[in-house]
């Protein structure tokens, strides 16, 4: 079958990693797996980390990318993938399972014509008012921000967001949550375009990166890593919250502990959500009328654009692949 796919680790050129051809059929791994023909995949920065060869051993490559989608089964139903493997028994919280994974970490991922996922992962159906891409984007991203917002963060209506790196997937996943949930956001880009583009999501105030914020926030949102950390600790009030869900810039940040401490700031750890997240999170879209934003829908044979485009930081929104 077809699939993109990482042909080795390339920490400095990722890209030249970065493969389209035959791969082996996914064989399930047991009974309570099912196959799925992929309908339509999302693009996350998890994928170039595995190029670059971050958290994959070497003798796990090839290994096909893509931790979220859209799938169809044998009678044609279209359903939602969640890219967290875990054991049935876990599923109301993945993260504690001790063996829980990605697909394209263990497994194959879903940037395939087919893909093998847990039964138990694909339990939603896709909401006829998504279309196939938008459907494709929900768990790895918007789901993801959903559990940061609303099970992680202890923000309330009117409480102030400080939302770090506007203009990636997660990013303009917070801003139109929060907005909608009655939070006042903020965010931050280096990019002018980026700021303007945040405003029109439906953030309050956009900043310059590392700009002084206006006042200290109730909670950050921080996916940037070492580029943001000391800014998003200069930021949030005492007592508040930091909502940790990625380092794209870098994963080893100084940790600041008198800030941490003298200020009891928590920080609080974030992954992709509960199947039960997903079906809130769809309601709760459904209800403010929330699409994903979808900075470019490409086939899976130019996959190549997608990912340079993200590793130029040349998105507002999600890249989205389909066949």
């Amino acid at each position: 079958m077809k699939a993109v796919y990482a042909h080795h680790p390339a920490a400095d050129n990722p890209l030249e990693a970065l493969r389209f051809g035959e791969q082996p059929e996914p064989g399930p791994p047991g009974d309570d797996w099912i196959v799925l023909g992929v309908v339509a995949a999302a693009l996350n920065h998890h994928d170039l980390w595995t190029l670059r060869g971050a958290g994959l051993p070497a003798d796990r490559y090839p290994m096909i990318l893509g931790a979220e989608g859209l799938g169809a089964d044998d009678d044609g139903r279209k359903l939602i993938i969640h890219g967290m493997v875990c054991r049935p028994e876990w599923r109301h919280e993945p993260i504690r399972d001790p063996g829980h994974s990605l697909l394209s970490d263990d497994h194959p991922g879903t940037f395939a014509e087919r893909v093998a996922v847990p039964r138990h992962s694909v339990t939603c159906p896709k909401p006829e008012e998504f279309s196939d891409a938008e459907a494709a984007c929900l768990t790895g991203t918007w789901l993801t921000a959903y559990r940061m917002l609303f099970t992680k963060s202890g923000l309330r209506p009117g409480d102030t967001v400080l939302v770090q790196g506007a203009g990636g997937g997660v990013a303009t996943a917070l801003i139109r949550l929060a907005a909608a949930a009655g939070l006042r956001v903020w965010v931050t880009s280096r990019s002018e375009a980026k700021r303007e583009a945040a405003l029109r999501l439906g953030a309050h105030t956009a900043l310059p990166a590392r700009a002084p914020v206006p006042e200290p926030v109730d909670a950050v949102m921080e996916s940037v890593g070492q580029a943001t950390w000391a800014h998003s600790l200069r930021s949030v009030r005492p007592g508040g919250t930091i909502v940790v869900t990625g380092a794209t810039t870098g994963g080893d940040p100084p940790a600041y502990l008198n800030r941490l401490f003298w200020n009891e700031l928590r920080v609080v750890g974030s992954t992709s959500g509960t199947p039960e997240e997903l079906d809130r999170l769809i309601r709760f879209m459904l209800q403010h009328d929330l699409r994903p934003d979808i900075a470019a829908e490409l086939p899976f044979d130019h996959a190549e654009e997608g990912f340079r485009r993200m590793l130029d930081g040349d998105l507002i929104g999600k890249v989205v692949f389909s066949w």
